[in-house]
């Protein structure tokens, strides 16, 4: 948390962007003379907007900015409507769980809708809303996406200068297989475990055991990587259970130090979400026993009642991705390096073309695709990373592939960057260079392909331009490592580890 790079100071500055949004709509609630409850759900709403909404041009921002009322006000009104309904009220909340995964197939927009539908639903359980307050909470969401979206479209506008990083699509699949389909039946299964056994445990308190199981599923694409984030969840949400009973229940939801200590968990949420589920999680916790203390029901019992609640949700999860429609960790991180190599391989060809004279190619676009991709990869990685694998073979592997990717990354940018240079010119060196890696790419994930032999050193050309040399230079090692990255690839994930 504290040492990860920030370049441009962007997670700094989303979080403070974030207090001051949250912290306007909770203002413009209390203004308006709304209860405590509705300006509790305002401010949740705030911190949705800012959080969720991740499309990549402004426009786009604003428009699905726009929306989430639209989909989050009709289920609101419904589940609040359904408060002394409990059977139609769980399946509701359970087709809204799972519509809400499914819509996460058209992208960043389909994503933010679908949280802030189930928040909705999630909302309405933690503060108890009955049909009577309705209003005054439809009231609160309206003024907080209002003030959220002047705070982040017109006082500070961050991203009209630094564009957000569009993530990587998923592979394209069809049926069962397809990734957004198969997470909706995986979290609806972790989510109606969860349902059923934290009711059993707390007829008031059962949806922590939801909102585990729902949002362990957010961003994870494989069996590994769900049961680390569950393993991260319970840390974090165990961590900040022992900071509540230091800070909020002495508290004793005195409003001005209440909120001044929400608005450090504010910041915390998003400065770290991006770099340690563990810690945001640590913040989340903190802020809801806060919240608690505020409504008047804090106690060390409920906090104990949360971490099993919690406990619930992520086993929830880990029997869901267990047993429902399965996907391993080395199925899902070897489709992960296919398209990082391949787009090793975009880049190299874009350069090449550029250093003979295409003044139209361009490869910093493949470079920066690159470093969304090697991201992806290191997240799939996670799991036979993570210090409690004991599988040791198999963690050497994995931090053999992402030394070697790594390599590459840096090969494949510094080729660029030579390639930008307009001085540099075309050796017909460069041209088999170029094949040699294609060829590599090639044969790395034929079936039955053999490991290449390593590349001989190239012989230098004193006459030739410095920009072609160090073109050639940053090909062969490229090459290098690619030849190297086949032995971990295609060795078989259960087979001894033998370090080249």
């Amino acid at each position: 948390m504290f040492v990860a790079p920030d370049p441009g100071r962007l997670r700094l500055r989303t979080s403070l962007r974030a207090v001051i949004g949250v912290t306007l709509a909770v203002t413009a609630a209390e203004l308006a003379g709304l209860p405590l409850p509705a300006s509790i759900l305002g401010g949740l709403a705030a911190l949705l907007a800012l959080f969720t909404v991740g499309d990549p041009t402004v426009r786009g921002q604003v428009g699905t900015t726009a929306l989430l009322p639209v989909v989050g006000l009709p289920v609101l009104a419904l589940t609040t409507a359904l408060h002394d309904l409990p059977l139609i009220r769980d399946a509701v909340f359970l087709v809204v769980v799972f519509w809400g995964v499914y819509a996460r197939r058209w992208g960043p927009r389909g994503q933010a809708l679908g949280i802030f539908a189930f928040m909705m639903v999630f909302a309405t359980q933690f503060l108890h809303a009955v049909p009577a307050q309705l209003p005054q909470l439809v009231a609160a969401v309206a003024m907080a996406l209002v003030a959220s979206g002047a705070v982040r479209f017109g006082a500070w506008c961050i991203e009209r200068r630094t564009p957000p990083p569009t993530a990587p699509a998923p592979p394209p699949t069809r049926g069962l297989a397809r990734p957004t389909t198969r997470l909706a039946f995986q979290n609806t299964v972790a989510c109606a475990l969860a349902l059923g056994v934290g009711q059993a445990i707390s007829d008031e308190r059962w949806y922590w055991a939801v909102g585990t199981a729902w949002w362990i599923f957010v961003n994870t694409s494989s069996r590994g990587e769900t049961l680390v984030r569950g393993f991260r969840r319970v840390l974090g949400t165990v961590v900040g259970i022992v900071a509540g009973l230091l800070v909020a229940v002495p508290l004793h939801g005195a409003p001005a130090p209440t909120a001044a200590l929400v608005a450090v968990c504010v910041f915390g949420i998003f400065y770290t979400a991006a770099v340690s589920y563990s810690w945001m999680m640590f913040f989340v916790t903190v802020m809801a026993g806060l919240l608690y203390g505020l409504l008047g029901v804090l106690h060390p019992g409920l906090l104990a009642l949360r971490f099993e609640q919690t406990a619930v949700g992520a086993l929830g999860a880990a029997l869901a991705v267990a047993l429902v429609l399965p996907v391993t960790t080395h199925a899902a991180t070897d489709a992960w390096i296919q398209r990082a190599v391949r787009c090793v391989r975009d880049c190299t060809a874009a350069s090449a073309r550029r250093l003979a004279g295409d003044a139209g190619a361009d490869p910093s676009p493949h470079v920066a695709e690159l470093e969304l991709l090697l991201a992806r990869v290191r997240l799939t990685l996670a799991p036979l990373l993570h210090p409690l694998n004991p599988l040791r073979h198999r963690k050497a592997r994995a931090r053999q592939v992402m030394t070697y990717l790594d390599d590459c990354a840096a090969q494949v940018k510094g080729l660029a960057e030579v390639a930008a240079d307009p001085a540099a010119s075309h050796d017909a060196r460069l041209t088999a260079a170029c094949q040699r890696v294609e060829a590599v790419v090639g044969a790395l994930f034929a079936p039955g392909a053999e490991p290449a032999a390593a590349p001989a050193a190239l012989a230098a050309a004193p006459h030739h331009h410095p920009g072609a040399e160090r073109a050639l230079a940053h090909l062969h090692s490229l090459e290098s490592a690619l030849t190297a990255l086949a032995q971990p690839v295609q060795s078989s994930p259960r087979a001894p580890f033998a370090a080249s």
